[in-house]
């Protein structure tokens, strides 16, 4: 993270998996979070110098400064 604040995107209903879920970056960390249930859960670490997070369908896309993460929620 550039400077400290959360980067995160939200998973739209009916646009393939996480759909109600916020994909969240801490702590060179990426989560999911289900607001209606308050339960967050790792996906995936080792996210280094992580500059955005979009989500289309079933793959986030994280833009980091050295590379680009493309994560298939659909592999879970």
């Amino acid at each position: 993270m550039m400077d400290g604040s959360k980067i995160s995107c939200m998973g739209i209903i009916g646009d393939g998996c996480g759909g109600g879920r916020e994909f969240i970056i801490e702590d060179e960390k990426l989560y999911a979070y289900y607001d209606v249930t308050g339960e967050k859960i790792e996906l995936l670490s080792g996210v280094k110098n992580a500059q955005s997070i979009s989500k289309k369908h079933c793959i986030l896309t994280i833009v980091c400064l050295d590379e680009t993460i493309l994560f298939d929620l659909s592999s879970l």
